[in-house]
């Protein structure tokens, strides 16, 4: 039986590290086991210029510990009103990796986001002609779609009628949470990916509802049924470079999760890489643990593997903190409901 598996340093292709004392709490978090971090741009107010993606990366840097190598990979916030020229100047700079849309309303600080696709066609074309991934939160806002059918409608309405009009578009299917995801990304050839987070490899939505409300696993895209659930672990345990490993690590202080309207993310930067070990040896696929958290993402972003290596070893249950303190208030860490038997040595 393995009880020691060593794999490069992993990346997180979809992380929120916020801003200010939260900045300065969560980034150590993710900067202990991984190399490199997608980083997105839903502040309030959104990043949307590159000259604001510069002063975000050095506040970034400057919250690190001393030493650190951790590389924030910056992204810019698509709205209606981007200047595709200045995108194209920070993406030929290397101060962008890619560009987030969010649909306006689908999440935490989406308001800014697209709500007529029609104005964003020429930022999209430009994005094609460069190289510059697009990464998509996959759901429609309809108020007449059932939240849990919006990813799928959003795949029918609009990513698809977007990658059909817009040929040579690199997209990234963010924090796929269905069947229909996996499917769709599985068919899309090279120029599509998707990430998938490791909240939704471990709860189904009976987790947030069943016995009572548990706002701690409330997120957005929410989680779906078991037989969704079950199409993520057999999609990132395949070894299929299509998917590749994006926490969506979301930190908001207790305070505001448990609000009456609280706030959707779950926190599992601290523990993401017990719970990914615990995942793929219940699968049967330690072996392919590395392909999913280090190899697939650099692979489509274009970018070399990590140099570095970590390793895991399994014995008696590993102990995490429930919370983290933060300037801003207590955040919880994410709960997997099940001991956690990898630890990171090294």
């Amino acid at each position: 039986m393995t009880d020691t598996i060593t794999i490069r340093t992993p990346d997180d292709w979809h992380l929120h590290l916020r801003d200010g004392a939260m900045l300065r709490a969560v980034a150590p978090e993710t900067a202990r086991h991984f190399a490199r971090a997608i980083i997105m741009p839903n502040l309030v107010p959104p990043v949307v210029t590159g000259a604001e993606a510069a002063s975000y990366r050095d506040r970034i840097l400057s919250a690190l510990p001393e030493g650190s190598a951790f590389t924030p990979l910056m992204t810019l916030y698509l709205t209606e009103d981007t200047d595709p020229e200045d995108l194209a100047r920070a993406h030929a700079d290397g101060l962008i990796t890619a560009v987030k849309l969010y649909p306006a309303g689908a999440t935490t600080n989406s308001a800014s986001g697209v709500a007529n696709f029609d104005k964003v066609r020429p930022v999209l074309e430009k994005m094609a002609e460069i190289g510059c991934p697009l990464c998509v939160h996959g759901e429609v806002v309809d108020s007449d779609i059932d939240i849990f059918d919006r990813e799928a409608v959003f795949i029918e309405r609009v990513l698809d009628p977007i990658r059909r009009a817009t040929p040579g578009l690199r997209v990234v299917m963010e924090h796929i949470t269905t069947m229909q995801g996996v499917e769709y990304a599985s068919e899309g050839g090279p120029e599509l990916g998707a990430t998938i987070t490791t909240h939704h490899l471990v709860i189904n939505r009976n987790h947030i509802l069943a016995g009572g409300i548990k706002p701690h696993y409330y997120c957005l895209p929410v989680a779906k049924r078991e037989e969704h659930r079950l199409a993520l672990r057999r999609a990132a345990t395949s070894g299929d470079p299509t998917f590749f490993l994006g926490t969506d690590s979301a930190p908001h202080t207790d305070a505001n999760k448990l609000l009456p309207c609280g706030c959707a993310g779950c926190f599992t930067a601290t523990n993401t890489l017990s719970i990914l070990a615990e995942v793929f040896e219940q699968d049967g696929a330690l072996d392919r643990l590395e392909a999913f958290t280090s190899f697939n993402g650099p692979k489509f972003y274009g970018l070399p593997a990590n140099e570095g290596t970590i390793t895991l070893t399994k014995g008696e249950p590993v102990t995490y903190p429930d919370h983290i303190d933060t300037g801003d208030g207590v955040v919880t860490v994410f709960d997997p409901m099940m001991p956690l038997h990898w630890r990171v040595v090294g």
